[in-house]
């Protein structure tokens, strides 16, 4: 074993055992807590060595980095999640290779998605990302849509062709009644999700929690976490 591959297992087990403990604290089981790497500033390379190591589920925040990266990967058997937020002149390439998007926020987005997708022959999953920087109103500076305009945007998605609904995400705030909060703000997010349940019941994903607080999200009922840092170690700085 390569000294990286050495170095990103024992990161994993690690991770690993953080969702455990945290899933034994909240009563749930570790099979129903999903582990998303996010592979953001980090080689292919990584990516096949994650693989290697049983990782089936990964992330990435740029089309400019994840279109490359996922083609020279395209031979592995994962599922990419895209979770920054997407500008809709991006929107045709990352329907290539995302299975998932995190970020949908509002309906021009939507639109562009469903006919890129369309175009691709692809049924692409989409999580509302929810700001909870605000219960109305415009979306916080992470982006997002605010909690009361969630149904409104959730119809859209269910009505749209080559997209389903698949839940929700969000970020812990920095700022709003949530900030310095991630286990108040998980626990919004799932009352959120109840919600879209009620309507419809395969929108059953909650994208929550990331390196420095995936406890809280478990504990809040998470069922996606997004962890870098913790798997990849601390990055040497954002291009």
């Amino acid at each position: 074993m390569t000294d990286r591959k050495a170095e990103l297992a024992a990161n994993l087990a690690r991770v690993e055992e953080r969702i455990a403990r945290a899933c034994v604290t909240a009563g749930r089981e570790p099979k129903d807590v999903t582990l998303i790497v996010v592979t953001k500033t980090r080689p292919a390379g990584d990516v096949r060595l994650l693989a290697e190591l049983g990782v089936r589920h990964v992330a990435e925040n740029r089309d400019q980095e994840a279109a490359p990266k996922a083609a020279a990967c395209a031979d592995l058997p994962l599922t990419w999640h895209f979770v920054g937020q997407l500008q809709t002149n991006k929107v045709r390439s990352v329907v290539r290779y995302a299975d998932f998007v995190h970020s949908v926020d509002r309906p021009r987005l939507v639109a562009a998605l469903s006919s890129a997708a369309e175009r691709e022959g692809r049924r692409i999953g989409c999580l509302l990302q929810v700001a909870l920087d605000r219960e109305s109103g415009a979306a916080g500076g992470r982006g997002g849509v605010a909690p009361d305009g969630v149904g409104e945007l959730a119809a859209e998605v269910a009505a749209a062709p080559g997209l389903w609904l698949a839940g929700v995400m969000t970020v812990a705030p920095l700022s709003g009644p949530y900030a310095g909060r991630p286990r108040a703000a998980f626990e919004r997010l799932g009352e959120i999700s109840t919600g879209l349940r009620a309507n419809d019941p395969a929108a059953n994903m909650v994208s929550a929690g990331m390196s420095a607080d995936l406890e809280h999200a478990v504990a809040a009922g998470a069922t996606h976490v997004r962890i870098g840092s913790a798997v990849l170690g601390d990055r040497p700085g954002l291009r």
